[in-house]
């Protein structure tokens, strides 16, 4: 099928966290599939060249891109960029966002006890984490519902790890806000169910993102995860991206309130 052919052309989605990792091989994933991307993403300027390589890139694949610098937990600057998503919407004939990806990773990589208590996570920095890696799942997809841009056939794909199961040092508010993206992930998906919208935890692989960077012990972990996998490799953004293009076409209409595993069955190794 080409291209002109695909039936995702001219569809909107919506990514969360679109500058790097999961975020930017998705976009261009479904760039090259036809969509149109709406980004959210948070750089200062010295990381706005790679935010430019990946709307040059969706442009390449000749997909529109509209991109917001902008705190993704701000609830004013959220409702005005939601205005402009409609009317981007309303321009290109498109009623709906066909799909929504949630892959915002920014928290508190600290350990619950520590010998100094200033070491220790507190909750001002634990219930941040969970604000932008689990709730802001909940009140953007409220806001896209309340707004009128999800309908039947609409898509939400929010971002876990095995970190919502098992436990990593320093790993503990991000492990928490894991565990509560998948409830609020099957939440929706029961709310919404019956206006035939779709949402689903995508649980990939370890991957060597930024984010995986931060974790104190991260080479730890990587050699842990290529010496488990049976596939003997990490996972890479673009495995992602190609699966959720894969579950983004319309046949696929009864996948809802899941936990998919996008990791070469490395979880399942232990």
């Amino acid at each position: 099928m080409s291209d002109c052919e695909s039936p995702l052309k001219g569809k909107w989605a919506l990514i969360l966290g679109a500058s790097s990792g999961f975020g930017a091989a998705t976009a261009r994933k479904l760039s090259s599939k036809g969509m149109n991307i709406f980004g959210v993403h948070l750089d200062m300027k010295q990381t706005m060249p790679r935010v430019r390589e990946v709307i040059s890139d969706i442009e390449a694949n000749g997909g529109k891109a509209v991109f917001f610098n902008m705190n993704a937990t701000n609830e004013r600057k959220r409702a005005k960029a939601l205005k402009k998503m409609k009317a981007e919407l309303e321009a290109s004939g498109e009623e709906h966002i066909w799909l929504m990806m949630h892959s915002l990773a920014f928290g508190t990589l600290k350990p619950f006890f520590a010998e100094n208590p200033e070491d220790a996570i507190d909750p001002a920095s634990m219930n941040m984490t969970l604000e932008v890696m689990a709730h802001s799942l909940v009140y953007w997809t409220q806001a896209l519902w309340w707004e009128g841009l999800l309908g039947r056939g609409s898509r939400i794909f929010s971002m876990t790890s095995e970190g919502s199961h098992r436990v990593v040092p320093g790993y503990g508010a991000v492990s928490a806000a894991k565990a509560s993206l998948e409830s609020h992930t099957r939440q929706i998906a029961m709310e919404l169910g019956p206006y035939g919208i779709l949402a689903n935890c995508i649980q990939a692989g370890v991957t060597d993102t930024p984010a995986l960077r931060q974790i104190p012990g991260h080479e730890q972990i990587i050699e842990a995860s290529i010496r488990r996998n049976p596939g003997k490799r990490m996972t890479v953004p673009e495995d992602v991206a190609n699966t959720i293009a894969a579950l983004a076409v319309p046949e696929v209409s009864w996948v809802s309130g899941s936990v998919i595993f996008v990791d070469g069955g490395e979880d399942v190794t232990g």
